[in-house]
């Protein structure tokens, strides 16, 4: 079969699938892009430029759409370049968050697609408005409600899509969800795995040991942010450390901002850094950025608690790779959460956005003496 992925950023969602299509030899694997040096053995790229940015001339709630409908004009023109070239794919798949699938089925007309549903935005209810630290102004509201333009532009085109965990499909509307089905997403056990002989060795990570008997309490997320409860574990720093002297912390995010706003002049990682100097000893904490994927996992293979922290909105694959690895999990009590661990089975839920009741749940992981998995005390 002929497969096309489309995805801004290669591969996405999307790795482990082509990976698996293209190492068939009965498959042609090809993929629509942005610029980039990532290769996938047997994946052929089609890649495309796109720096435009949003025009100060149009209303905001429009702008997001626009620049959508322009990003899938550049991809519709790659995709015309192909089938001149006698490409026709039998299924399409790609996600519908940037706009980039609206006019392929123009293209290919009658060739079947599959489309990532991944969020439907609301005012209330689910993570906007959701932290009272960080309101959303009311003029803004109309603004986020214009965000599903390109949901609803998806939907329209009456192709399959599918979503991964039952909280993003409960977002969306109710007539939308018969087109929506639930594919869930896991992660690969055979490289997501517990290793319990890393107990055993010094980790060495951004110029910090972490020896055997140190207690290692790490969080993750792809940038530091509110949206990813950053703010409620540093918060969090100065009665965990102060009751543990034998704690060390690794927070790992990098200073970009995926979801929410942006400060002006700072990262959110010099702003809470800053605001908490002098309350917790900095010696014991590391914030490198982003790793490598192997010191990603190597990091929580040795992590004695791991703490995911969310608003109500996606879930990360760090939890589900987190989990793969055999992590003591502290989560937040929200509901994406919630599809995953279940409190006190499976891990320890704690009420949202509260760095005490967060510490209390991190405190009693690291003084629970049955944890199987620490191959130190066995």
């Amino acid at each position: 079969m002929r497969f096309l992925f489309v995805h801004q950023t290669f591969p996405g969602q999307y790795l482990h699938i082509a990976r698996h299509l293209a190492a068939d030899p009965r498959h042609e694997v090809l993929f629509i892009a942005q610029m980039s040096s990532l290769e996938l053995p047997g994946v052929r790229r089609v890649s495309y430029r796109f720096n435009r940015k949003k025009r100060a001339d149009l209303h905001p709630s429009v702008q997001d759409y626009e620049i959508a409908i322009q990003r899938a004009d550049v991809v519709e023109a790659r995709a015309r370049s192909l089938k001149a070239l006698g490409f026709t794919p039998d299924l399409i798949i790609g996600h519908h968050g940037w706009g980039e699938m609206l006019h392929l089925s123009d293209i290919w007309p009658g060739v079947k697609m599959l489309g990532y549903f991944e969020f439907y935005y609301h005012v209330r209810g689910f993570d906007v408005n959701f932290d009272p630290e960080f309101p959303l102004l009311p003029d803004h509201e109309p603004r986020v409600r214009a965000m599903n333009a390109i949901n609803h532009a998806a939907l329209a085109l009456e192709q399959h899509g599918q979503t991964p965990t039952k909280f993003q499909l409960s977002a969306y509307p109710q007539w939308a969800r018969p087109q929506i089905k639930l594919l869930p997403e896991g992660a690969r056990l055979d490289i997501c795995r517990p290793d319990p002989l890393v107990f055993r060795d010094v980790l060495e990570i951004d110029g910090m040991r972490v020896e055997p008997g140190d207690k290692l309490v790490t969080y993750v997320a792809r940038n530091l942010e509110p949206y990813r409860g950053y703010h409620v574990m540093m918060r969090a720093l100065p009665r965990l450390m102060a009751e543990r002297p034998d704690v060390k912390v690794v927070l790992l995010g990098g200073d970009d901002v995926s979801y929410g706003a942006k400060l002006a002049g700072e990262t959110w990682r010099e702003h809470f850094t800053q605001l908490l100097a002098g309350q917790y000893d900095a010696e014991r904490v590391r914030m490198p950025g982003q790793v490598s994927y192997d010191a990603y996992l190597k990091l929580l293979q040795r992590s004695d608690a791991h703490v995911y922290l969310t608003y109500p909105f996606v879930a990360s694959w760090s939890l589900r790779e987190a989990m793969a690895c055999g992590c003591a999990i502290i989560g937040s009590d929200v509901e994406p959460v919630r599809e995953f661990i279940a409190d006190r089975k499976t891990g320890l839920l704690a009420r949202p956005l509260d760095p005490d009741a967060t510490t209390d749940a991190i405190l009693e992981v690291l003084e629970d003496q049955l944890r199987i998995h620490r191959a130190h005390d066995l």
